[in-house]
Order: structure tokens, then sequence, then C-alpha cells
């Protein structure tokens, strides 16, 4: 018996996570490309935007909801503020959406507000879409409808912290988030900031105390904690192409050893296929081009501090793998189904 693969429909394919979303779909046993969005790329053919990518014939199109409404899921890889219109136009369509933006990210408005300086268009829809760490939120992602991908900061530091948050092992408060990232994490756009001799040979902190993503990292952490978390978080941009390295910083509680930090990432992680707990301190290299995550904890017994390392690559784990790992789950497939589980090094 023939058996009808799932079609998929990307919006924004023509960016970084876009052409991610294409390598992964395009190896997925069970999924096919539908459609390929690209607004200021529409009529050109794919190879002149992803040349790295078979399939090059494809042709980039436009928006067009009633080519969006007939695929099964569709993948929303756009800017900040450009998924929440397309997203409730296919609303009540019977189609799965998964938005790799943040516009549906935050569980209230008054978040999103503090994130965004802006209120959101559709407040009724912060909070009803399932955020999408499958190691942490599986329950609500399993059959979804519409998910909500992380943005790439918040995913390495959630799944850092959450567990020793939710074991009552780290103070809630107080914690320390200091991550860096490469230049892909900005996105395809030029800017003067981003040129080669912006980068090259420095490293710059940048949006010190007003970075959006540190709403959406206290967000996902008080989900899963049950208690309020106040995150101080720090973003660098180092001149690599792609991978997060965060560096993060929690008090421990009383007692608190170092056996038991190492059991409560275990406890969570132990049967995941792309988190991974190791002994010594992770580097990006060992996860650049694969869906995985690397985290290590360590416990400075003089200043009761627990230091969590946790490295992913921002347009895999970051961004695109993500998101099918979740599409996966959403359709009922193989968590891994499409996604690489090894990296490329050197």
């Amino acid at each position: 018996m023939t058996v009808v693969p799932i079609t998929a429909a990307i919006v924004g394919a023509s960016g970084y996570a876009g052409g991610e979303l294409i390598r992964f779909i395009d190896a997925h046993p069970s999924m096919e490309i539908a459609f390929l969005g690209a607004h200021s790329k529409a009529g050109r053919p794919l190879s002149e935007v992803h040349p790295h990518l078979a399939g090059g014939d494809r042709e980039l199109q436009a928006f067009d909801l009633s080519a969006l409404v007939t695929a099964d899921i569709v993948f929303l890889a756009l800017p900040h503020g450009a998924s929440s219109g397309p997203a409730m136009e296919l609303a009540g369509s019977g189609t799965k959406i998964v938005d790799l933006g943040s516009d549906f990210r935050m569980d209230t408005p008054a978040r999103y507000r503090e994130a965004y300086q802006v209120d959101h268009p559709f407040p009724d829809q912060l909070g009803a879409w399932a955020y999408g760490i499958p190691e942490l939120f599986r329950g609500s992602i399993v059959g979804a409808d519409r998910v909500a991908a992380p943005g790439c900061y918040p995913t390495s530091a959630v799944l850092g912290l959450a567990p020793l948050v939710a074991a009552g092992l780290v103070e809630p408060t107080g914690i320390i988030v200091d991550s860096m990232s490469g230049v892909s994490g900005a996105g395809r756009g030029v800017s003067e900031g981003l040129m080669y001799g912006s980068i090259d040979e420095s490293v710059k902190a940048y949006k010190v105390l007003r970075h959006r993503h540190q709403p959406e990292i206290e967000r996902a952490i008080d989900v899963v904690s049950g208690q309020p978390t106040s995150v101080l978080f720090t973003p660098h941009l180092v001149p690599m192409q792609r991978g997060i390295l965060s560096t993060i910083y929690a008090s421990t509680t009383n007692g608190v050893t170092q056996a038991d930090l190492v059991n409560a990432l275990d406890s969570v992680y132990a049967t995941s296929t792309f988190v991974r707990r190791i002994a010594e301190p992770p580097e990006t290299r060992w996860v650049t081009g694969s869906n995985n995550a690397l985290l290590s904890v360590h416990l400075d017994e003089r200043t009761g501090t627990a230091v969590i390392l946790s490295a992913i690559d921002n347009l895999v784990k970051g961004a695109a793998g993500q998101a099918v790992q979740c599409a996966n789950l959403m359709l009922g497939f193989d968590e891994a189904a499409g996604l690489p589980t090894q990296g490329w090094m050197p």
C-alpha cells in the first residue's frame, strides 16, 4: 500500500532557518514540501538563494493562502511581528502551524509588552500555543495544532536551567545567563554591525538589560518550575557563523551537591534523543549541524554556585531542527525523523 506523505509549506524559505527547514524536510521519510514562500525572492529558483540544497529548480512563491490551507502543516519562518497575520488567516483551516518567529511565544499580554514594548494584535492567542521545547513541554506539543518554536537563546538557557529550578536545587532569582552566538542568529539581512569588518577579531555584548529573550527565558522556566523566576540575560556576538554557548550561574540551595545537580539533569534527559549531559564543558563545534544540545553542570562549593554550560546550533536546535522535532510530535511521527543526530567537526 502506498503511503501518502504529509505535505508541508514553508513561509520564509529564503532565510537561514528556511533553508534548514528545506534540508530537513527533504530528508524526512514521511513529509514532502508542497510550497516554498519567499516574499522578496518570489519568482526566483531555490538555487539562487540556497545553492547548497538539492532541487534547486523549485520556484519560490509569493504568499498564497489558498496554497497554505491545502498543506497538512505550515512552518512560518518569518521575522518578529510578521507571523501573527498569516497564522490567524490559517486559523480554523485544519492546517497545523509551527511558528519559528516570536509572535506567540509569550504566555500573557503583559509579558509580551515587556519583551516588545507594544501590545499584541491577538492577545487571546498568548498562552494558547504550545511552547516548543519537546524535552520539557512534550505533553502540550503531541497532537497540537499550533506550536510556537522558542528562540535560540531561550532554548540553550532553559534546557540547562529548568530541571535544576524545578527540583529546588538552585534559587529561582538572581540567575545570570551569559550567551555567545554566531552571526547567523541575526538572520540573513545585511547591516553594518554584521559585516565582516565589524565582527572579525572582536566580541561584543549587545542589547544589555533590554533583550527580548529575557522575558521568554523567565516565561519558560516559570511554567516548568511553577514559581516566578528572575534572570539577568546578556547576549554576545562572536565571530563565527553558527552556534550558541550559554554560561549560566545560579545560587544553589542549602546542602546541594554536585551529584544532586547531575542527577537532576540526568533524570530529565536520560532518554532524550537530542539533549545529553556530558562531564566536560561542551563546545559549539560539537553540535554544529545537528539537533543536539550538550549540557554540563559544575558546582563551585566555595561560593555555592552552580555553573551550567549549554551548547546548541542556533539554526538547528535553536530554530529549524526543533521546529521539525515539534512537527514530528504534532503529526505522530518518530521525534527524530528527518533530523541530524550527529554534528560535524572540525
